[in-house]
């Protein structure tokens, strides 16, 4: 009865960890392309789908996808996907960058039992420089899929992309999860 008890609180832990990083880049996912009315330049001709959102399929840990967004400041208060506020010394040419990879965790000997890769968040520092931050462990593998290209949806440039997050405790435990979110702000 105990190590039922243990394994689904695991269980609950993981999904619960899952869910929160599966909004953390859903949030980045819905930002991409993010244009603020006031600094927009409509001279600067760039291409979203390229420029905004940026998919590279396996080249993680244990062949898991990355994929990085850029978007421009509101007038509200923005957040990295670290929680850092987003503001003007926190961007490149005029556009936060936030990026999602999974590594081996550091500071594990090769040869080491580990439990998963870790979630990195990329995101630039004061000084306009990336920076990689773990967010969590405990991530088997990360795939990420464009359900429908900005060119096919019809829908003035939006792509709609499916995550595909599959943790584990590194023994028993493998869940799967899936979150399918949209571009709301590509040209």
């Amino acid at each position: 009865m105990a190590a039922k008890q243990a394994e689904y609180e695991k269980t609950q832990l993981l999904i619960s960890e899952a869910e929160r990083a599966l909004e953390l880049m859903g949030r980045a996912i819905r930002m991409a392309g993010y244009q603020n009315i006031k600094t927009y330049n409509p001279s600067k001709k760039v291409d979203g789908s390229k420029q905004f959102i940026q998919v590279n399929k396996k080249e993680g840990y244990r062949g898991s996808d990355s994929f990085s967004v850029q978007h421009a400041l509101s007038d509200g208060v923005d957040f990295d996907c670290i929680g850092n506020a987003l503001t003007k010394d926190r961007t490149r040419k005029d556009l936060a960058h936030q990026g999602f990879m999974v590594e081996r965790q550091a500071g594990i000997a090769k040869g080491a039992k580990v439990n998963g890769g870790s979630l990195i968040c990329q995101s630039l520092d004061r000084q306009g420089r990336l920076q990689n931050t773990t967010l969590m462990n405990g991530i088997n593998h990360l795939l990420i899929e464009e359900v429908q290209s900005p060119e096919a949806s019809g829908i003035g440039g939006q792509g709609v992309y499916r995550l595909r997050l599959q943790m584990t405790d590194g023994a028993l435990l493998q869940i799967p999860l899936e979150r399918t979110f949209a571009t709301r702000n590509l040209p």
